[in-house]
This record gives C-alpha cells, sequence and structure tokens, in this order.
C-alpha cells in the first residue's frame, strides 16, 4: 500500500513537473518597496494553493477578469488597472522587488481593483484559474532566453498556451509583446498552431492603446529597436 501511495505521489509529481521560465533572484529591495510589500500585501495579495480561485468572491463583485503574467516592476500593471475600473486584474510576478513596488504604487493609486501573486505562473494557471473564467490575458516583454540551449526555458510553448487558451471565455483575448523579433516568431507559430485560438490580425497586431509604452520600450524605439505584438482571440463554441 505504501509503495502505491509512493508511485502514486511521484507520478503526480512528474505530470507537474515543468522547466521554470524564470530564475529567483533577489534584486535590490528598496526600503520603500519593503514598507510597501509588508503593508499590502495582507491586504491584496493571494496565497498559492491548489484551491480555483472564485473571482466574484476574490474582487466582491462580478466584472471581466484579466490575467498579467510577468508584472515586472509593475508600472504598466498599475497604469492598466487604474484606467480601467471596470475591469478586474490579476497580476503574478515571482520576484520580490517588483512585487513590492507593484504594491506601492497600487497604495499610492487607490487602486482597488487588482490582486497579486508572488508564484510561477504555470502553477497558478494550472491550479488557481478555473477553466473559461478569464476574459484576457497580458504577457508583456516575457524574457526570451535568447542562447539557443535556454529556448526550453520560454514562457511561450504550446503545453502553456493551450493551458492558457483553456482558461479563457470564448471570445476572451491572449495579448503577447516582445522587443525580440526571433522570440516573436516564435509566438506567432505557437499561438496560431492553437486550436482554440485565432489571431485577431493578419500576423502581428499593431500595438492596442491599452498597452502603454514603457519607459524602456520608448527608449528601444529611439534606439529603433522594434517591438512586436500578438493579438489572438479564444474561438466562440460551435
Amino acid at each position: 500500500m505504501v509503495n502505491e501511495v509512493e508511485e502514486s505521489g511521484a507520478r503526480k509529481s512528474a505530470e507537474h513537473a515543468h522547466i521554470r521560465s524564470f530564475v529567483r533572484r533577489c534584486g535590490r529591495f528598496s526600503a520603500a518597496q519593503e514598507r510597501y510589500f509588508t503593508l499590502m500585501m495582507p491586504q491584496i495579495g493571494v496565497p498559492y494553493s491548489h484551491e480555483q480561485l472564485d473571482f466574484s468572491r476574490l474582487f466582491g463583485r462580478e466584472a471581466p477578469t484579466i490575467l498579467e503574467i510577468g508584472c515586472g516592476m509593475g508600472d504598466t500593471t498599475a497604469r492598466i488597472a487604474r484606467e480601467n475600473p471596470d475591469n478586474d486584474y490579476l497580476g503574478v510576478e515571482v520576484h520580490t522587488p517588483g512585487v513590492g513596488n507593484l504594491c506601492k504604487l497600487v497604495a499610492e493609486g487607490g487602486i482597488t481593483n487588482l490582486r497579486i501573486i508572488q508564484h510561477d505562473a504555470v502553477e497558478v494557471v494550472r491550479e488557481m484559474v478555473p477553466e473559461g473564467s478569464l476574459s484576457g490575458i497580458h504577457i508583456f516583454f516575457p524574457d526570451p532566453w535568447p542562447k539557443k540551449r535556454h529556448h526550453k526555458r520560454r514562457l511561450i510553448q504550446p503545453q502553456f498556451v493551450a493551458l492558457l487558451a483553456s482558461r479563457l471565455k470564448a471570445g476572451g483575448y491572449l495579448h503577447c509583446a516582445t522587443d525580440w523579433e526571433e522570440y516573436a516568431e516564435h509566438m506567432l507559430e505557437t499561438l496560431a498552431a492553437e486550436p482554440l485560438l485565432c489571431n485577431a490580425a493578419e500576423g502581428f497586431a499593431p500595438r492596442p492603446s491599452s498597452r502603454p509604452l514603457t519607459r524602456f520600450e520608448n527608449r528601444g524605439i529611439r534606439l529603433g529597436h522594434g517591438v512586436w505584438d500578438l493579438f489572438f482571440i479564444r474561438k466562440t463554441e460551435s
């Protein structure tokens, strides 16, 4: 009996194993970020668990829910949430300085429609996000892992795209952006191959006004660097 339990646990662990798309970095945790992290995470932080979320209970209302994977330092996440008060936003970020800075922006901006999970995005989506529950997903400037031997670490992979598509409502969208051309081509090919999704553009999409330009993106544009947006829609059930 013990062996059967151990074997079952091993199988479950193998099924859930995946290559991380990030590495844990401490980074510089400023005094302000630490202060707001300590103050705000008990209010807007969502602990990782194996239980699926009820978004209406989490946000205290019925509203479209948008998932943002990889909030970085939170500037874009906070601005989008502030400018779209009729939507609710769930941000997922692993790095503590970024989470702390987003907490600071939420507090200073009086933002009430944003919650944060500090955990691996693949596990969050798989375990905590119900099927057909999201109106949109944002993945802006994920790590391109440019070296060929590291491509397996890229977040946008067929298995994860299929998982994301299953969490979207019919008509919901998946919006990705990258400033790495080869990764953009990989994203386009991978998203186009997912049977639940259809491209809202012919190839790459123009940047929607709903995605603010970051200061790094503005700097890149001035230097002549390209940025590629991809906008895919979850197909309506026939």
